[in-house]
């Protein structure tokens, strides 16, 4: 997650260059290069609607500076604001969303497939660890 911070100030550069990028470019570049290096991990943290401050923290940091950097904004812009110009959902609220689909892969396996098979045997309090 440390490394997305870096990754966000060094996308700065792009915009520099002799052209630069349209802001509908910029969001893609973040939302599809950007954002799934971030949320890599999210499911070890993030465990039913239970996340841990730090890391939120941190993504909502990440995306406010995206943002203004989307769209060329002052740094005392009103940060929801900002976000909703540009088009980006809320972090918390994506987060909720990739947890939902996540919780729904599980239920989609086969009943005989082995990542639903172990998960029903963690669950049941019959069987007792080796």
């Amino acid at each position: 997650m440390f490394l997305t911070i870096s990754m966000v100030k060094c996308m700065k550069m792009l915009g520099n260059s002799s052209r630069g990028l349209i802001p509908m470019q910029k969001r893609q570049l973040y939302r599809c290069c950007i954002l799934p290096i971030a949320l890599y991990s999210f499911q070890l943290w993030y465990y039913n609607k239970a996340p841990l401050a730090y890391p939120l923290k941190e993504l909502r940091k990440m995306q406010r500076r995206v943002a203004l950097w989307i769209l060329r904004a002052f740094h005392t812009s009103f940060s929801l604001g900002i976000e909703a110009i540009t088009g980006l959902i809320s972090i918390h609220l994506y987060l909720q969303k990739l947890s939902g689909r996540s919780q729904l892969r599980v239920y989609s396996l086969l009943s005989n497939h082995i990542i639903k098979l172990l998960l029903e045997i963690r669950s049941s309090n019959d069987n007792e660890p080796h």
